[in-house]
């Protein structure tokens, strides 16, 4: 898979559900079945893997040695609030309160989607975490990407 592409203003109904766009869903790996799992996320937001992505995340946060207080701290965060959620057949995913208040939440989101995610995000804070000039983009991508050869 190449990767989810494109961000997505959705909104979240009365009952909490939130219904996946049809170009968004179209991205989506059929072996998968609708399953995901969400989470806390950096910087206030969500994330939704889905199951298989998941499941190669968890792996390697299970490897992590819990005699390390560092490990042990990371994990617990790492799982905390952690829901496997399904589609229903009106393409609707039931998303947990707690998790909609940590991530700010209420009625207007944005889907961000990003490489094998999607993150979840108050429209307001996204905004805010994007506001970037042309400039100051230039700089972050020399300082993180300048270093490597890519072959481009």
């Amino acid at each position: 898979m190449a990767g989810f592409l494109g961000e997505y203003p959705v909104t979240i109904d009365g009952k909490g559900r939130l219904k996946i766009p049809t170009a968004l869903k179209k991205q989506f790996n059929p072996a998968v079945k609708g399953r995901f799992v969400i989470n806390r996320g950096f910087e206030k937001c969500l994330v939704l893997y889905p199951f298989d992505e998941w499941e190669k995340i968890t792996a390697r946060v299970n490897k992590l040695n819990t005699f390390k207080k560092e490990h042990r701290d990371f994990v617990r965060i790492f799982y905390r609030g952690a829901t496997e959620l399904s589609l229903d057949s009106a393409d609707r995913l039931l998303l947990p309160k707690h998790l909609l208040e940590f991530g700010g939440i209420k009625v207007d989101a944005l889907l961000a989607a990003r490489n094998t995610v999607i993150e979840m995000w108050n429209q307001k804070t996204y905004d805010g975490q994007m506001k970037v000039d042309s400039d100051q983009f230039a700089d972050l991508a020399e300082r993180v990407m300048g270093g490597q050869d890519l072959n481009l």
